[in-house]
């Protein structure tokens, strides 16, 4: 479902779940569980990219597409819901600006922005972090084989130098990417089983990454 544009002041723990979804995969959904479910969140956000502040990262497919996408994929979770945040925002979509937005809706609720192990790594290079902080806290998804013992040294310096601010979200292995889903779109393969059937069957109905 699409989230409502509105002012809540309930008080209710929710997740943010950002990124292109180019296309949405089991991988997205899965660690969105997970973060659902270790962390009692009570609804988590899907926030497709609107403009990246990437500039050489590749032509995103239509926002039109992939937010049916993701509206196709978490159709059958009542926790689950899309917002264009930033999709519906002229702005470029830095996290930090993204946040703000989510806080002034949802104004008593406690936020988590959901990223996995790479990003982590990277996060202390985001346009403003410490603004991101002030609004939430950060879920960090890993993988038991993917560099652990550096993953919870990169927690402990973030949370000496942010208290407690960063927690470590222990998902399932699923090794499987967008890129590699468009790549095997493109060479005619199968990609069953690594996207939700109704997104397999919207890529197949609307020819996408054909090119």
């Amino acid at each position: 479902m699409e989230i409502n544009r509105h002012r809540d002041n309930t008080n209710r723990r929710i997740g943010i779940m950002g990124g292109a979804f180019n296309p949405i995969h089991y991988g997205h959904l899965m660690i969105a569980e997970n973060a659902r479910e270790q962390f009692s969140l009570e609804q988590v956000l899907f926030v497709p990219t609107g403009r990246s502040p990437l500039k050489h990262k590749q032509q995103v497919t239509d926002k039109v597409h992939r937010c049916a996408m993701v509206n196709l994929a978490i159709s059958d979770n009542p926790w689950f819901a899309l917002d264009k945040v930033e999709i519906n925002s002229p702005e470029i979509s830095y996290t930090f600006l993204t946040v703000e937005k989510l806080k002034e809706y949802f104004i008593s609720s406690e936020l988590f922005f959901i990223l996995g192990a790479d990003s982590l790594f990277d996060f202390e290079s985001w346009r403003s972090p410490e603004l991101i902080l002030k609004n939430c806290s950060i879920l960090a998804a890993y993988r038991e084989h993917q560099r652990q013992e550096e993953f919870f040294e990169q927690i402990a310096y973030l949370n000496e130098k942010y208290p407690q601010k960063f927690c470590p979200l222990d998902t399932p292995n699923l090794e499987v990417s967008s890129q590699e889903i468009r790549q095997r779109v493109n060479e005619g393969r199968s990609i069953r089983y690594l996207v939700p059937e109704a997104v397999e069957t919207y890529i197949r109905d609307n020819k996408l990454y054909l090119d």
